[in-house]
């Protein structure tokens, strides 16, 4: 590894000992060190926990009281909105560390300034006169602090604007300025005119949040009854400055994962070219954070956090390939990572085989495609002048598995950029199947309740004894704003002080039923939670509902049942899994509705026939012996000690809720129950599936939705009994014979279509124009397939002898089929088939392609056929001429 020049006269430090002595030095200091959050944040508004601070926004927006005054972490960080500078620039990353302390309502600016100051020139001994301070160009009383109390000298502390050092939760909310502590890389050029903007010269490592004002709609700034501090300080940043190295790449933190992968591709560091450093820091970097996404629950998929997983492993192997590495590799470099890591997060090393696993599988599917992949943009490269089209981007992403971004990633390489509207209008197919898999947050009730938090407490849950409370409406939204009443025909989102209403979370969906009080009725339709609020949504059926207003809340008893009956039956369908299939499998995700559910899982593959109806058995063995719940709430590592079983990527607190059947399953879990399993009935599997890569769904029912279900195929078979007279059992045999009987006719038919098609097409031979020796045929051949438009083409080819062929027709509604034929002369003029038609049939809006003298294709618009032969007439008589 290469170092910088100008050397400081300070210790070195590993990674490991600067987040330990950052920690440390909190703690004694009446900070509780915190676990790091998951990745899986939280907050509904991100997909990723993209900030130290982010586990702690409840309390800063009041919406959760603090178990303690003063708080320290090491926060797992991923962010990919600079994804492209990241092996660019020296301290660019996706994943990264996050050190922080944490005040809540106790101390404010000058101890988090003192300690920082102490923490950076005592602790890890950074010269005095390498530091710079900015400071929030209004916020004087920082300034003074920094002057007057800590002794930095006026010149070295920076007033910025607000884009630099103004810190906001949104629109509205709390805010407050911000101080940052930046090391300079080169103070022998002076202490005239700094730039802290100069990368080459300064890098901020420390920041410091002085959260004091709340803001209102109108954009006043009013104090905050409780001032908060909220700091990071960068873990890469600060290896970078203490290990004396250029990047933070070259860290003991990152720089071992570069070697594993240099190894592997059989280079050295310090001899690769830049091309080649940017590709081995892709590589260090991204392995980083795929290893703790998958270790916190996060699998590959199209969509959300799955996708941006995805993403990462094939820009891996997309940079291992330009590495030169042919095969696997994945799986080595993640060991490294895991390696450095293990210490402290456990987690990664607890979840190793899951974590290679999804990584192997990932790798497998994207270098199946690959090679092929990327002849293809080898070729795109070199039609394009300008712009990849949306149609070959898509064409990548749909066959090849290329996300966009590494399309155009590869498309900024050669000069070119994608045409991403056209992508996007291709994609709208796949949009609409991912909105399953997708949540909406209404971002303007966020706001509003954000506001409001200020204002009321959280909602307490009564739901676990109670069917019906007295309860006091504390808020009432409308259109994502909050309104003091709401009158009948309204649909409203209302909070109250209590509930007995479950909010959706954990995959069970809210409950149902009414809010009435002496003026109005409600009924509530769905239940949501933002972070402690519980949103009762619905429509207001009679009268005026108003802030303020008592009203007795009372849930819908039979939909509680059925859903407790299906949740349970959801744990135990898990139990079932592991015990006869694998017991390393996990959930992946999961539907607890009032008529089904869903279970999604890890399983590299398909459940045999066998496997599925012994889990049905083993579910409905345990509900048959009735095994009485034990409900108990008890301290997290107890809970995991006894070995519940907790859902990767899902939040727990200190405490938890533990459900457990004894000798059958134990889960912690915040949903409804049944008290025993004898109470669900029946459990029925209607389905296994793959919905991901890894990941296998099944669908299934329980209590009187499997009576449901028995009934509606109970009406089935006896329609089909009837319409084909034979017993139940027989059902089967009458269809195949039945689809053996079409597929002979269809046969029939086909080879009636192609002998009708030769017919027609003898009548095309006396309308070929002769241009030189050669003979030219462009025509339409209506009311046949494109396979029997191919066998004339071919036939007309061979009684034309020398010659070109071109047929057209519309074999159905909405679709285009084109036929080229050409003879060993034509092509001889460097005409191919394949190309030559596959240009026409963009005229009808397709494509197509195929051997130089034998290709076919096809389009979409049938009114542009005539357009397209017409084209294809002259194109060739030119040619040929």
């Amino acid at each position: 590894m290469s170092k910088v020049q100008s050397r400081p006269n300070f210790k070195s430090m590993s990674g490991a000992d600067i987040r330990r002595c950052f920690l440390e030095f909190y703690e004694a200091r009446g900070h509780r060190i915190e676990p790091s959050a998951s990745l899986v944040p939280e907050d509904p508004t991100v997909l990723l926990t993209i900030a130290g601070m982010l586990p702690f926004k409840p309390i800063f927006l009041g919406q959760r009281a603090a178990e303690v005054p003063r708080a320290t972490t090491s926060q797992k960080c991923i962010r990919t909105n600079d994804i492209e500078n990241v092996g660019r620039t020296a301290r660019h990353h996706t994943f990264f560390e996050m050190l922080g302390n944490f005040s809540f309502g106790d101390y404010f600016k000058a101890q988090a300034i003192a300690w920082a100051w102490e923490l950076s020139t005592k602790v890890f001994e950074l010269p005095e006169d390498r530091l710079v301070v900015s400071v929030f160009r209004e916020d004087d009383d920082a300034f003074a602090i920094w002057r007057d109390q800590i002794g930095v000298p006026p010149h070295r502390i920076l007033r910025m604007d607000e884009a630099d050092n103004f810190w906001t939760s949104g629109p509205t909310g709390p805010c407050g300025p911000c101080s940052e502590i930046y090391y300079d890389f080169h103070p022998e050029r002076g202490d005239q005119h700094l730039d802290l903007e100069d990368d080459s010269r300064f890098i901020e490592f420390y920041n410091l949040v002085f959260m004091q004002f709340n803001r209102d709609t109108d954009g006043h700034l009013t104090p905050l009854q409780n001032q908060n501090i909220d700091t990071g300080m960068g873990l890469e940043r600060m290896a970078q400055i203490l290990q004396r190295v250029p990047n933070n790449y070259e860290t003991d933190l990152i720089f071992p994962i570069i070697e594993t992968a240099a190894k592997i591709a059989g280079i050295t560091y310090d001899k690769a070219d830049e091309k080649t450093k940017v590709s081995l820091k892709v590589v260090g970097d991204h392995v980083r954070s795929v290893v703790h996404m998958i270790a916190d629950g996060i699998t590959a998929s199209n969509v959300g956090r799955g996708y941006i997983l995805r993403r990462l492993i094939r820009r891996v192997v997309r940079h291992g390939r330009l590495l030169g590495i042919e095969g696997p590799f994945i799986k080595q470099v993640a060991e490294t990572a895991i390696q450095l890591s293990e210490a402290p997060y456990p987690n990664v090393r607890e979840r190793d085989s899951a974590i290679k696993a999804e990584l192997e599988r990932e790798e497998a599917r994207f270098l199946e495609t690959l090679e092929r992949g990327e002849k293809l943009v080898a070729e795109i490269l070199e039609k394009e002048q300008a712009q990849i089209s949306g149609k070959d981007a898509f064409v990548l992403y749909d066959t090849y598995g290329f996300p966009l971004e590494l399309t155009q990633e590869i498309a900024e390489e050669s000069g070119l950029t994608v045409d991403v509207e056209a992508f996007e209008a291709e994609m709208e197919q796949q949009r609409q199947r991912s909105k399953d898999a997708h949540e909406t947050i209404d971002l303007m009730a966020q706001g509003s309740l954000d506001a409001l938090a200020e204002h009321i407490h959280s909602t307490e849950f009564l739901g676990y004894t109670e069917a019906m409370s007295a309860s006091r409406v504390e808020a009432i939204l409308v259109n994502g704003k909050s309104v003091d009443c709401a009158e009948a025909g309204t649909q409203v989102q209302v909070v109250l002080d209590q509930t007995p209403f479950y909010a959706e979370s954990g995959g069970q969906i809210g409950d149902q039923g009414y809010l009435s009080s002496n003026e109005a009725v409600m009924r509530v339709e769905d239940v949501q939670k933002e972070v402690y609020f519980f949103l009762h949504v619905g429509r207001i059926e009679r009268g005026t509902l108003q802030v303020g207003d008592a009203v007795s809340a009372q849930i819908d008893r039979a939909c509680r049942r059925r859903v407790q009956a299906n949740h349970t039956a959801t744990h135990l369908l898990q139990a079932a899994l592991k015990k006869i299939v694998d017991p390393e499998i996990s959930q992946a995700g999961s539907l607890v509705a009032f008529d089904r559910l869903r279970f999604d899982f890890n399983c590299p593959r398909p459940l045999t026939p066998e496997e599925v109806q012994q889990v049905e058995e083993q579910v409905n063995t345990w509900i048959s012996e009735g095994h009485q719940a034990d409900v108990e709430i008890m301290p997290i590592e107890e809970a995991k000690a006894k070995g519940a079983i907790a859902m990767f990527g899902e939040k727990y607190g200190a405490e938890v809720r533990v459900i457990d059947f004894p000798g059958v399953s134990m889960e912690l879990c915040g949903g409804t129950h049944v008290a025993n399993t004898a109470e669900i009935g029946l459990f029925k599997i209607i389905s296994e599936t793959g919905v991901a890569s890894g990941i296998r769904r099944i669908e299934a029912v329980a209590g009187p939705a499997v009576l449901e279900y028995l009934n509606v195929r109970d009406v089935v078979v006896r329609d089909l009994t009837e319409r084909f007279k034979v017993q139940p059992e027989e059902i089967g045999d009458r269809i195949t014979a039945l689809q053996a009987n079409l597929k002979s006719t269809q046969k029939e038919l086909e080879a009636a279509k192609s002998e009708l098609a030769v017919l027609k097409s003898d009548q095309l031979l006396d309308e070929a124009e002769a241009i030189g020796d050669l003979k030219l045929l462009v025509a339409e051949l209506p009311g046949v397939s494109a396979d029997a438009l191919k066998v004339a083409a071919e036939r007309l080819s061979q009684k034309l002898g020398e010659g070109a062929v071109v047929l057209g027709t519309v074999p159905e509604e909405g679709k285009v089929s084109l036929v080229a034929a050409f003879s060993p002369a034509v092509v001889s003029k460097k005409l191919q088939a394949g190309k030559f038609i596959g240009g026409i049939a963009k005229i009808c809006g397709g494509g197509g392609g195929g051997r130089p003298n034998l290709a076919q294709a096809g389009g979409r618009d049938a009114s542009k056929l005539p357009e397209a032969l017409v084209a294809a007439k002259e194109q060739l008589k030119s040619s040929l001429a």
